[in-house]
């Protein structure tokens, strides 16, 4: 059977340039950076996508290796592999640009641990990055490409121009892309486990796979924390390779952050039902005209969350009037997963569980993820 190239692992990026953020936006200078990731699924050769796309400068790289991990930042040394650009080992990319590499011919397989060190050798301004990376990166003075272990390294809580891998695979292979915030990136899951509920989920499938491009703290509606939802849909939907399926959670930031921002003050911008209603049937719209299959979730319950401001009563108002339609005859979705039931405390249904509670009455914790995951019906995923 022909091959193709198919999206094996995806993490969607943050421009640090945008006024509000949930996290600390940096740069490196003449450094080595090494991160890790996991492979949703498997095939005969991969490619590694690589991004500057909020970059203000040109972003030289002076050196990419791919490696099979062994422990926190050690790789097994006869795995390391040099990355090359069409031919050459180093690579500029301009403002805003990103790249994949040339193929590297080798055998890979769904749930290894590959991981990508890349030197940077000027200075690279604030880098385009990821929230929550699969795990946690490494960086260190100079070119340590090679280097076995990173002694002595700092680590890196957020990723970092890493956006992908692509495996060649059977061209009937067939991808579900989980689309969202920190409820699809997972946030507050354990780091190094893929443990997110998409991650867990896609463990259940007897066929195909599912990888994340979700933002932590992302809205549908406003851009923030990563460009608002329905501005991704083109670059981290439909332009992933093999999709054929999308997973959907947004709404809880669109709901929260207004009052985080206004805090003491009551936010005013809160939107109402009829708003995020209308952007969901948009974002289903568009997602359903290119030919996908799109299944929806409800809003995940949030009350008593320990974050000033984000529990407000307008904001529950609206989450229960949304989940009231994701639940009836009248959404626009394919089908609709009922994240809030899976997790909601069955007596105080606006609360998670607190065995599923990360901590911060905002997110889930392993246990939480695989409830949902558990509560997906796998039909809706023939892939």
């Amino acid at each position: 059977m022909t091959a193709t190239w198919i999206a094996a692992h995806r993490a969607a990026v943050i421009d640090p340039h945008l006024g509000f953020s949930l996290f600390e936006p940096r740069g490196f200078t003449d450094q080595t950076v090494r991160q890790s990731l996991r492979l949703a699924g498997g095939g005969e050769a991969l490619r590694v996508h690589l991004s500057n796309r909020y970059g203000t400068q040109p972003l030289r790289i002076g050196g990419a290796h791919l490696a099979v991990r062994t422990h926190g930042s050690g790789i097994d040394p006869a795995s390391d592999t040099p990355l090359s650009f069409s031919g050459s080992t180093t690579v500029t990319l301009a403002a805003g640009e990103e790249t994949v590499s040339d193929p590297v011919e080798r055998p890979v397989r769904a749930g290894q641990e590959l991981t990508v060190s890349l030197h940077l050798p000027g200075a690279t301004g604030l880098s385009t990055y990821t929230a929550v990376p699969y795990d946690t990166g490494y960086a260190v003075p100079g070119d340590r490409l090679t280097a076995e272990v990173l002694t002595g390294a700092q680590e890196l809580p957020t990723g970092h121009y890493l956006t992908g891998v692509d495996v060649l695979a059977p061209e009937d292979t067939r991808i579900a892309v989980a689309f969202g915030d920190s409820w699809i990136e997972g946030a507050f899951t354990t780091p190094g486990t893929a443990n997110s509920f998409p991650a867990q989920l896609g463990r259940r499938l007897d066929r195909g796979w599912i990888v994340g491009q979700g933002i932590s703290g992302n809205r549908l509606l406003t851009d923030g924390v990563g460009a608002r939802l329905l501005s991704r849909v083109d670059h981290d939907v439909l332009a992933v390779p093999g999709v054929s399926h999308v997973l959907i959670h947004i709404g809880l930031n669109d709901l929260g952050l207004p009052g985080a921002q206004s805090f003491p003050e009551p936010p005013a911008d809160i939107p109402d039902a009829d708003t995020l209603v209308a952007g969901l049937t948009e974002l289903a719209g568009r997602l359903r005209a290119a030919g996908l299959t799109v299944i929806g979730g409800t809003l995940g319950p949030y009350a008593g969350t320990v974050y000033d401001g984000v529990d407000t009563p307008g904001g529950q108002a609206v989450r229960r009037q949304v989940n009231d339609w994701l639940r009836g005859p009248d959404h626009p979705f394919d089908a609709v997963i009922d994240i809030a039931a899976a997790v909601a405390d069955p007596d105080r249904p606006d609360r998670i569980r607190d065995e599923y509670n990360a901590g911060d009455g905002l997110h889930l914790n392993d246990a939480g993820a695989k409830a949902v995951a558990d509560a997906v019906d796998l039909s809706l995923l023939k892939l």
